[in-house]
Formats: C-alpha cells, structure tokens, sequence
C-alpha cells in the first residue's frame, strides 16, 4: 500500500506543469488570433516584453482565421500549464460565439481569465458636409425618414454590425446597413458620401477627426474618454445606457491552476503600470484596464450576455 502511495505521489509530481511549481521553465506561447500588426497583435507584443520577467521568453504566435476562432480554438484545446496563451479581444472572448453556433468554444467554459489589458471604443461619425451637428438631430431626421439612412458596417457578425444593431434597437431607427470587407472601407465610403455614418475604432477615426475630414457626434464610452474629451458620450447624446467596449485581455486554457494565474496577473499587472507603457497603449488608441483575474471573468461573461442578446434581438447568425 505504501509502494502505490509512493507511485503515485511520485506521476502525480511528474505530471504537475512545472511552471504551478515556481517560475516557467520553457517559453510562453501567446497566440494571437489576427494577423501580425492588427489592433490585437500590438498588446501581444507588448505582453512579449512583460512576461521575459517570469524567467523565460513569451513568443507571439498568429492564428487569423474565422475572425479569431482558430486562434481562439487552438488555446482553449491546450494543455493547461501556463504555457500556451490566448491574446483576446470583444470578437473572439465576446462576439464570435455570440453569432456562432458553430465556434468551437465558450470562453465561459473553455478559458480562466488571467487579466484584462485595455479598452478603447467607437466613435459615431459622419461625413463634415452633413447637416447633423449632433446625435438627437440625427435621431430626428432619421425617425422621419424611416429606411432611407444607411449605416457602414465591416460584415455580419462583426463588433461594428453589433454596435450598428445596439444603436437601432436603442433609438428605434430603421437604418440600412451596409457592410464592408474592413473599417478602412467603411470609413472610404463615408469620406465618398456613399454612405450617411458609420461606427468605427477611436485608432482609425481620430485622425480623420482632427483634420476635419468627418464629423464625431459621439463616442460609445460610458463616460467620456481621455483620447477624445471633447466628444460627448452616446448616453449624454440621449441613447440610454448606450456602451460598446473593445477589450484585450489574456486567457489562458480552462483548468489552468490558480497559482499560474496568479503569477501571470501580477507579472502583466506591474509591467503595464510603467509609464513607457501606459503611453504604448494609449498610442494604439485604448487606455489600460487592470485588474483582478476575477474582475477580468466577471467582465468578460457580462459582454458575452450583452452582444448574445443583441445577436438573438437582431436575428445574427453566421453560420
């Protein structure tokens, strides 16, 4: 009895990840489920001069594919060590398996969370010649000519097709949608007057902003943001409770032991809390947003709520 004690004590050990043991002793693969220079490539790297601190190199490795469901699939399928992590955001943590049946995961079920990074938001614009100065007088010319607005969107499914649909429901406009291969297109047809508005990314449109080439009528903070404090928020333009949030945050697969997300929280934690760093993100458009791994689930879960029924409210469905 005591020879199997032993045995067993002894693959029990064998099999525990070493990193549960102390520091990592292998690199860390951090996928990333876009392509490489994108929005979500950008907190990776980042995250590849972080994690070194923990004792071994942090690799990126790019998964695009089905709007981030490969990456997303590939991480939730791994080992639960520590070593094989997904670099998230609102479309692959959120959106895609809001939209799909057949994604392949449920990051309720298939991911621990192990910190939230940054968010950032859109911006409701449109084009500098238009009449509408303001939401409410969009609002109000839309209402008296039901179905004749139309709405750029980057395709079904897409966080942009969401915010689109969350605006409809949210003010009862019958706006046109019309969807476009990427943000750059839609923002193209806006500047061509092809289209009469269009949400997209504080990181695209700013600039455009600034040299006046469109018109910001409100951004989808829930209060206004420090990129942009001049722009009132949807809920002061008079949508209620109006918010859309794009989100990065790390994921790790579910299982993975409380230790390791402690560690990774911590290490991500303080190597964002340099200024160096707090500029680097808000270069990308986004401000950072720490905290707990908790705090990161509890987050992540309400946005699956939210866009789930805003997909099941709009009839979205990708498959």
């Amino acid at each position: 009895m005591r020879r199997r004690t032993f045995l067993a004590g002894m693959i029990s050990a064998v099999a525990a990840p070493a990193f549960a043991q102390g520091s990592p002793d292998r690199p860390i693969r951090l996928i990333v489920p876009s392509a490489p220079g994108g929005p979500t490539d950008i907190p990776a790297r980042l995250l590849s001069q972080i994690l070194p601190k923990l004792g071994q190199p942090a690799i990126v490795e790019n998964r695009p594919g089905a709007g981030g469901a490969i990456g997303a699939r590939a991480v939730a399928t791994a080992p639960p060590d520590g070593y094989t992590l997904l670099v998230g955001n609102t479309s692959a943590l959120a959106v895609i398996p809001a939209v799909s049946a057949s994604a392949g995961y449920d990051p309720a079920t298939s991911f621990a969370p192990v910190a939230k990074i940054s968010e950032s938001y859109q911006i409701l614009v449109v084009h500098p010649s238009a009449p509408w100065t303001s939401v409410k007088a969009f609002i109000t010319d839309a209402k008296a000519n039901p179905g004749k607005f139309n709405l750029a969107h980057t395709g079904a499914g897409g966080l942009p097709h969401l915010t689109a649909e969350l605006f409809k429901a949210s003010t009862g406009l019958e706006l046109i949608g019309v969807p476009y291969k990427s943000g750059g297109e839609s923002v193209t047809a806006l500047l061509g007057q092809q289209v009469h508005c269009t949400f997209e990314a504080i990181s695209i449109l700013l600039p455009l902003i600034l040299d006046g080439k469109v018109r910001a009528l409100a951004v989808t903070s829930r209060s206004r943001t420090a990129l942009a404090p001049e722009i009132p928020t949807m809920i002061e333009a008079g949508v209620p409770d109006y918010e859309v949030t794009t989100f990065y945050g790390l994921v790790a697969p579910a299982g993975t032991a409380a230790d390791v997300i402690a560690k990774l929280n911590a290490t991500i934690n303080e190597g964002f809390a340099s200024d160096d760093m707090r500029a680097a993100v808000e270069k990308l458009g986004s401000a950072l947003a720490l905290g707990t791994a908790e705090e990161f689930g509890a987050f992540m879960a309400a946005q699956g709520a939210k866009w789930r029924a805003v997909a099941k409210a709009a009839n979205i469905k990708v498959d």
